[in-house]
């Protein structure tokens, strides 16, 4: 097994195919995560952590715009079967022991942009030597940085002092949706020859038992009364 992708082309570039894996993967990931925060901002904004979902959504839809204009495409015979597995595990999975509904689906849409964010690292995945101008390698790093900047707000929500009551939910939640990612994303190196050995996902999900940092009213303040509402 290789340990990132290629070998390249002759102009130094990654191979169509594995740009349109690896972008499929990426696609249906951010676009179910964007499609959940699209549903969960209907209507007006009405409280402050609204808008960082609504910033949180701008950038889904900027990340799904790069992957289909940077990407070399390519037909991929067995891709329909796959999208099919990903779709399935990135449906909306509402945390139920929490007793409430609309607080466990916030928790889930958090805790599953988290793992998108957190676990998967496409710039690992590009070999020395890759064309620097190239788009798609462009593409992956500025994702993965992206990514790390987006990932903060939902960890100031997820340990945020709101949900100190549930907070073995948020745990149990955090730590479903970090091992559907990773599994789904080694799943896919595995089948491009590429091994899983860890250094193109981050590591085990943190742990959100601890006491939480104090959380900006912009991101999670009203978060609790806010999916209790009517």
């Amino acid at each position: 097994m290789r340990a990132f992708l290629g070998p390249l082309d002759e102009d130094g570039r990654i191979p169509a195919y594995q740009q349109t894996l690896v972008s499929s993967f990426l696609a249906s990931a951010h676009g179910a995560y964007a499609r959940q925060l699209a549903f969960a901002l209907s209507g007006r904004l009405h409280y402050g952590w609204q808008v960082e979902l609504h910033s949180q959504f701008c950038r889904e839809m900027e990340i799904l715009s790069l992957l289909a204009r940077a990407t070399s495409w390519v037909p991929v015979p067995t891709l329909a079967v796959s999208l099919w597995h990903w779709e399935s595990t990135w449906l909306p999975s509402p945390v139920d022991a929490i007793g409430d509904r609309g607080l466990g689906t916030l928790i889930d849409l958090a805790s599953f942009g988290h793992a998108v964010h957190s676990v998967l690292r496409p710039a690992a995945l590009l070999p020395e030597g890759f064309d620097q101008a190239d788009p798609f390698a462009l593409a992956m790093r500025r994702i993965e940085f992206e990514s790390g900047r987006l990932m903060q707000a939902q960890i100031l929500f997820l340990k945020g002092p709101e949900l100190v009551h549930v907070r073995a939910g948020v745990a149990a939640a955090v730590e479903r949706r970090h091992a559907q990612v990773r599994q789904q994303w080694n799943g896919l190196l595995r089948s491009m020859d590429i091994e899983t050995s860890g250094k193109h996902t981050l590591a085990p999900a943190p742990a959100y038992r601890g006491s939480p940092p104090p959380a900006p009213a912009s991101v999670a303040s009203d978060a609790g009364a806010a999916v209790r509402s009517p």
